[in-house]
């Protein structure tokens, strides 16, 4: 089962504090909508998004049919087989994709800890 492209998704509380921090260290801009309370910042191949006001706790996020700099990939393990495959192990969603569909679509799950895992396919 192949998750996608990796990256951090921050809850955060001043977004301007927080891309002028995050730039400091070397990110840069690559996304998002600052009138909408979020940006996309990347170094490298390590991406993080910046949300403020949009969900309480920070989110592990796979993004399936994308490399880490957000291209489409060729073959990829669709959102709706991934979620099969975690219902076959037992794993409770906090939301689920519809498997009706085709395209974007996500899910959602916790882990052990308590940590929020999004699943969100675009392509």
């Amino acid at each position: 089962m192949e998750l996608g492209a990796f990256s951090v998704s921050l809850s955060v509380k001043n977004l301007a504090q927080s891309k002028t921090f995050y730039e400091t260290l070397g990110f840069r801009p690559c996304g998002g909508n600052e009138s909408q309370n979020w940006l996309i910042l990347r170094q490298g191949d390590t991406v993080i998004g910046l949300f403020q006001g949009m969900f309480e706790n920070n989110i592990l996020t796979f993004n399936p049919g994308w490399d880490q700099q957000s291209k489409p990939v060729g073959a990829f393990t669709d959102v709706r087989e991934i979620q099969q495959a975690l219902k076959a192990r037992n794993i409770p969603l906090l939301s689920e994709a519809d498997e009706t569909s085709q395209g974007p679509a996500n899910l959602m799950l916790v882990d052990p800890d308590g940590n929020t895992i999004l699943i969100d396919q675009h392509v």
